[in-house]
């Protein structure tokens, strides 16, 4: 019996050793075969054309596809679920927003996945802004305008939301002027967006990638961005910050994320492409075009500025007597 255990000890301790040695082998060949991005937000949204624009940087550098998943519906809680789900390689990975991992816990009673014990943080990307855009057919073409005419009759204009951003942006518009509205809820913004240019909503704070092509089109009136300072894409229009509402801020992001338990080596190797990614004049382009800021981490630094996330939009939801869901 006793060699038996010493010998189940010896194989165990070899397969250890092999297993620390395969491990920085399999980083260094990683990937081997396509990789998968999954996106929980629609085709269009700023994460969508972000993941495409990176995957097709990394595919250029690994000479392996890179494939975008997308899997749109519970504000990203489907595709966290997936990914949460994956196997731990390094070959499916979630590409995702603040929405799911620091105001989703805030938002529902029950979630389908732990934004923190589920995944692994692989690398932060970028920050963005987000614009206050209203269907040609609300009669103002001001932030104050429109202030007056929600309060003039409560409860009858209506804001879309498709993200955390979008729903928490326009709560604290109305925490902060006093206004009612109706919320109406979407699976993603670029959802939104389609009924807000058909009339069937009224307003929408949303990502400047989702609504800037139909402010530019004329097909939706802009009326302020909710940065501090104004968006060098559209420069000639205020803050809200500067219509009245001093202090009004709101910002998402974007970051990569693997499986719990993913290898260290692996999770390093992911940073590294996609810190080179995000290099690439192709994805600095697109980051620029809309309205975005490049903002890398280690992996390291991701985990604690989501640690911090976690805690700044618990506090906005709050605030703004956001009841869960």
């Amino acid at each position: 019996m006793r060699n038996w255990r010493q010998a189940s000890a010896t194989l165990a301790a070899c397969a250890g050793v092999a297993m620390a040695i395969a491990l920085p082998a399999a980083a260094q060949n990683f990937p081997a075969k396509p990789i998968t991005i999954v996106v929980g937000s629609s085709p269009g949204s700023t994460t969508d054309g972000l993941a495409r624009a990176i995957s097709q940087e990394v595919t250029q550098i690994t000479k392996q596809p890179v494939i975008v998943d997308n899997k749109p519906g519970a504000s990203g809680g489907i595709a966290a679920q997936a990914v949460a789900r994956a196997a731990p390689d390094g070959y499916t990975v979630f590409m995702t927003t603040n929405t799911t991992q620091a105001a989703n816990p805030f938002l529902f009673k029950r979630l389908n996945y732990d934004p923190v014990g589920d995944f692994t943080p692989v690398a932060a990307l970028v920050k963005g802004y987000l614009l206050m855009v209203t269907n040609p057919g609300v009669k103002a073409k001001t932030v104050s305008e429109f202030i007056a005419l929600a309060r003039k009759e409560p409860g009858k204009l209506t804001f879309g939301s498709g993200s955390s951003s979008a729903r928490v942006a326009g709560e604290l518009f109305q925490q902060m002027t006093g206004v009612s509205m109706t919320h109406v809820p979407y699976k993603a913004n670029p959802n939104a967006v389609i009924d807000l240019v058909s009339g069937q909503i009224d307003m929408m704070i949303v990502d400047l990638t989702t609504s800037l092509p139909q402010v530019r089109a004329g097909k939706l009136n802009a009326l302020g961005v909710t940065s501090l300072q104004r968006s060098p894409l559209v420069p000639e229009l205020p803050t809200l910050n500067e219509t009245g509402l001093p202090g009004y801020q709101i910002s998402y992001w974007n970051a990569l994320y693997a499986p719990a338990h993913t290898p260290e080596p692996v999770v390093k190797r992911l940073n590294e492409l996609m810190l080179r990614a995000m290099q690439a004049d192709g994805v600095k382009r697109f980051v620029q075009q809309n309205g975005m800021e490049v903002f890398t981490s280690s992996p390291q630094e991701l985990k604690a500025f989501q640690a911090s996330e976690v805690e700044r939009w618990g506090k906005i939801i709050k605030t703004a007597n956001i009841q869960p869901e």
